[in-house]
């Protein structure tokens, strides 16, 4: 059995997409993933199942989502050991507030060939560091008014889709998915 994390973007946003996390629990039980748990109200869900293809759990769940609840969601997936890469990976480190800094994790690794459309200084004093699948993001001022968005990410990157979450709420998925 494999512990996956999965983030789903689009959750109980801005009253938007309103989705109970009980609700959500059971949906998942009812597709075969056992030891099914969230974190808070926007889309956290920790479980183990015996499948292994995480692009294809990832269709399932947002096609079970959608047939359920009416609702359109992406999902990221990750193992606990990719999260706990992702949290050490952090470029951002001097940052003393946990809520200063999200990663978002993409649905794949952008092409090379998207790269080159990011504009690094378009945010100062907001900064970003892609890593891989993750892009790190500081908001020194915070995320309310930043125009650094994940849709500016997402149009730039060639149809890779994210969801993004701070260190907090990153920290505290690890230590459910660790028993």
């Amino acid at each position: 059995m494999a512990t996956w994390i999965v983030l789903l973007r689009g959750v109980n946003v801005g009253g938007a997409n309103r989705l109970a996390m009980a609700d959500l629990r059971a949906l998942m039980g009812s597709l075969g993933h056992t030891s099914v748990s969230t974190y808070i109200q926007s889309g956290n869900i920790v479980l183990t199942s015996a499948r292994s293809d995480r692009t294809s759990l990832a269709a399932e769940m947002c096609a079970g989502i959608e047939q359920a609840h009416g609702l359109s969601v992406s999902a990221v997936l990750r193992t606990p050991e990719e999260l706990r890469a992702a949290l050490a990976a952090n470029p951002f480190t001097t940052e003393p507030e946990a809520t200063k800094v999200l990663i978002t994790f993409l649905s794949d690794v952008p092409a090379p060939e998207h790269l080159a459309t990011l504009e690094r200084d378009r945010f100062t004093p907001d900064r970003f560091q892609l890593l891989g699948s993750e892009i790190y993001m500081h908001y020194p001022t915070g995320v309310g008014r930043s125009k650094m968005t994940l849709d500016y990410f997402e149009k730039r990157l060639g149809g890779v889709r994210g969801t993004a979450r701070n260190l907090n709420t990153v920290s505290k998925l690890i230590e459910l998915a660790d028993p």
